[in-house]
C-alpha cells in the first residue's frame, strides 16, 4: 500500500511539473514567433497568409490589456508594460478584434501566447489616461479601472537597486521594478483580478502566457495563480484538460539572489543564456565545434524547461543583459545562430520579429495620431513601413520547416573540422552544415538522407520541384559533397526529406 501511495504521489508530482510546459502546437508544427507590437487584425491576416502555410506553431503577442498613453516620450514600446487596467483595449485593437484574431489564427493552426504583465501597474508618468480611457491616481496607488487601491500593493514602499539582485531576494520581489507600482500577489483580491484576466483570455482561445517579470514575484504566489487558471478552450482545437503553456521571464546569468531553478517547478523559463552563448559562437568568440555538447551541459536549463531564443524585445535593445546579443542588424551571423537554434533539438525555440529602431526607446511605426502603421508586404515577401519581419526571411522560415520535418528525431552524425565548420543529421529526416571559418567548407559528409538530389533550402526556395539555389546530390550510402564557401551569402546549408528536386 505504501509503494502504491508513493507511486501515486510521484505521478501527481510529474503531472504537475509538466502541466504548464506543453505549448499545444497543432500537429506537425513548431516554433513561436514574437510579433512585437503588431495589431490584432494584422496578426490574423498573417496567420492565414503566411504563418499557417509556412508551418509556424505560435505567436507571442504584446500585452493586450490597457496601458497608460505616454505622449511625453512619443509613445515608446515600453508603455505597453505599464498597465492601467485589464480591459482589452490597446493600440493593437479592442476586445472584438482580439477575439477575432484568436478565432482566425487557431483555425489556421497557429497558437497565441499572451505577454502577461501581472507584477505591477504603472509608474508615475506625466500622463494619466489609458488606452481604454481609464485614469488613475498614481500618488494614491488607486486604479479604479481594475479596481486596485493602496492595500493591494507591497509595503513598505521601496525601489529595487542594483545590489539587491545580488544579495536581497526579498527586495527584488517586494520592491518596485524601475519605479513601477508593485502588486502584492499574496493578496486575495489581486490574485482574483489576475486570474479573472487570464481566464478571460483562455476562454477566448489563447494557448498560454509569457509571464513578464516573473522573478519579481514569489513562486508560491504564482503557483496559486496558475492552478486557478482554466483549461484551454476545446472549441479552439485544444484537447480536453490541456493546461496553458506558461513560460516565465527569469533573467538569470548566475550569481544572483534569485535563481531560475525556483521557477522551473511551475512552468517553463526563458533561457537567456542560450542566445548569449550562440551569439558569442556565431560572432566568432567561441568555436562552433564546442556546440557538439549544446544543451544542459552548457549550464543551460533542462530541455523541457527551456524557452530558447537568440534575441527578444528587451535584449535586442541592450536591456536584460543583452550586451553581445546578435540581432537583425548583423544579419549573416544572426541567421546562422537562429538556424542552429532551430536545427538543434534542445529547448522550445522562439524567434523575434522586430520593427526597425535607431533608438532603444522608440515605439512601433505610427502615424501622427499614434496609430500603429501596418506592415506592408512586398512582392518578395519581405515587409515595409519600418517593419523587419525576420519570420519572413527565407533562411528563417526554411528552418522552421526543417524543424517540423526533423520532428522528434535525435541529433546524429556530428562532424566538425576542429574549429568552426560543423554538420549534423536529425535522424534520417534532415541534415545541416555550418561554415564560420575564413576558408571554404568542402567535404564529403554523411547526410543520413535517402539517395537523390536535394534543394538547399537556405540558398533558395524549391519552385515547381526545382531549386532556385544550390543543389546537393546524396549517394546510395547517404553521403554527399557539401560545399559552403567562406564568402557565401549564408554560412549554412540545409537539406531534408521533402526538399528533393527534379533536375
Amino acid at each position: 500500500m505504501g509503494q502504491l501511495a508513493l507511486l501515486f504521489s510521484l505521478g501527481i508530482l510529474v503531472t504537475y511539473v509538466t502541466a504548464y510546459k506543453n505549448p499545444y502546437y497543432a500537429a506537425g508544427r513548431s516554433v513561436n514567433v514574437h510579433l512585437f507590437e503588431w495589431k490584432w487584425d494584422d496578426i490574423a491576416d498573417e496567420c492565414e497568409r503566411f504563418l499557417g502555410p509556412k508551418g509556424y506553431g505560435g505567436i507571442q503577442i504584446s500585452p493586450p490589456n490597457e496601458n497608460v498613453v505616454l505622449w511625453t516620450y512619443n509613445r515608446p514600446w515600453w508603455e505597453r508594460y505599464q498597465p492601467m487596467s485589464y480591459a482589452l483595449v490597446t493600440r493593437s485593437g479592442n476586445e472584438q478584434q482580439f477575439a477575432n484574431m484568436l478565432r482566425r489564427c487557431n483555425a489556421a493552426g497557429v497558437r497565441i501566447y499572451v505577454d502577461a504583465v501581472i507584477n505591477h501597474m504603472t509608474g508615475e508618468p506625466p500622463e494619466n489616461v489609458g488606452t481604454a480611457g481609464n485614469t488613475a491616481v498614481f500618488s494614491d496607488w488607486y486604479y479604479p479601472g481594475v479596481p486596485y487601491t493602496r492595500e493591494h500593493f507591497n509595503w513598505p514602499h521601496c525601489v529595487i537597486d542594483g545590489m539587491d539582485y545580488v544579495n536581497n531576494a526579498w527586495r527584488v520581489r517586494n520592491c518596485e521594478l524601475v519605479g513601477l507600482k508593485d502588486l502584492n500577489q499574496a493578496n486575495e483580491h489581486v490574485r482574483n483580478m489576475i486570474v479573472n484576466f487570464m481566464n478571460k483570455l483562455i476562454d477566448l482561445g489563447v494557448a498560454g502566457f509569457r509571464i513578464d517579470a516573473a522573478k519579481h514575484m514569489w513562486p508560491e504566489d504564482l503557483r496559486i495563480i496558475y492552478d486557478r487558471l482554466h483549461n484551454l478552450n476545446t472549441e479552439h482545437g485544444f484537447p480536453s484538460n490541456a493546461r496553458p503553456y506558461i513560460y516565465q521571464e527569469v533573467i538569470d546569468y548566475g550569481g544572483e539572489a534569485i535563481s531560475r531553478d525556483e521557477y522551473t517547478p511551475l512552468g517553463a523559463v526563458t533561457e537567456f543564456k542560450a542566445g548569449l552563448e550562440l551569439s558569442n559562437a556565431f560572432r566568432g568568440g567561441n568555436q562552433l565545434r564546442w556546440l557538439s555538447t549544446w544543451g544542459p551541459q552548457w549550464a543551460l536549463l533542462a530541455h523541457e524547461d527551456a524557452l530558447t531564443f537568440i534575441d527578444n524585445h528587451d535584449n535586442e535593445r541592450g536591456h536584460g543583459g543583452g550586451g553581445g546579443i546578435l540581432t537583425y542588424k548583423e544579419p549573416r551571423p544572426y541567421k546562422g545562430a537562429i538556424a542552429f537554434l532551430l536545427a538543434h533539438p534542445y529547448g522550445e525555440p522562439q524567434i523575434m520579429s522586430s520593427f526597425d529602431f535607431w533608438d532603444s526607446e522608440v515605439g512601433p511605426p505610427m502615424d501622427r495620431d499614434g496609430n500603429i502603421i501596418s506592415p506592408a508586404i512586398n512582392s518578395d515577401n519581405s515587409c515595409g513601413n519600418g517593419w523587419i519581419c525576420q519570420h519572413r526571411w527565407r533562411q528563417i522560415y526554411a528552418m522552421v520547416d526543417f524543424r517540423n520535418v526533423a520532428a522528434n528525431t535525435p541529433l546524429t552524425n556530428w562532424w566538425d573540422n576542429g574549429s568552426n565548420q560543423i554538420a549534423f543529421c536529425r535522424g534520417n529526416n534532415a541534415f545541416i552544415a555550418f561554415n564560420n571559418d575564413y576558408w571554404d567548407l568542402n567535404q564529403t559528409l554523411q547526410t543520413c538522407l535517402p539517395a537523390g538530389t536535394y534543394c538547399d533550402v537556405i540558398s533558395g526556395n524549391k519552385v515547381n520541384n526545382r531549386c532556385e539555389g544550390k543543389t546537393v546530390t546524396v549517394g546510395s550510402d547517404g553521403r554527399a559533397n557539401i560545399v559552403v564557401g567562406a564568402n557565401d551569402y549564408d554560412l549554412m546549408l540545409a537539406i531534408h526529406v521533402g526538399s528533393e528536386s527534379r533536375l
